[in-house]
């Protein structure tokens, strides 16, 4: 698996974590709902810009949401 899809796998782990539909997620992130599920499934690679509203989305650091994904990426192997 490459690193779009581990990145889209902890952002859809992280939003669900938090109760939030995709939905209610990318109104709160500033995307838009098809986009946030196309970065979910490993379809779409965000800009940086991108990664730092979804990091603000997830109330987290841009770095954080990175290293987090960089984790799932190491365990898969």
């Amino acid at each position: 698996m490459n690193i779009n899809v581990h990145f889209g796998r902890t952002v859809k782990q992280l939003r669900s974590a938090q109760g939030l539909s995709q939905e209610a997620f990318a109104a709160r992130a500033d995307l838009n709902r098809t986009y946030l599920g196309e970065v979910e499934r490993g379809v779409a690679t965000p800009s940086l810009a991108t990664v730092a509203k979804i990091a603000a989305a997830l109330n987290m650091s841009p770095s954080a949401l990175i290293a987090q994904s960089e984790e799932l990426t190491a365990i898969a192997g």
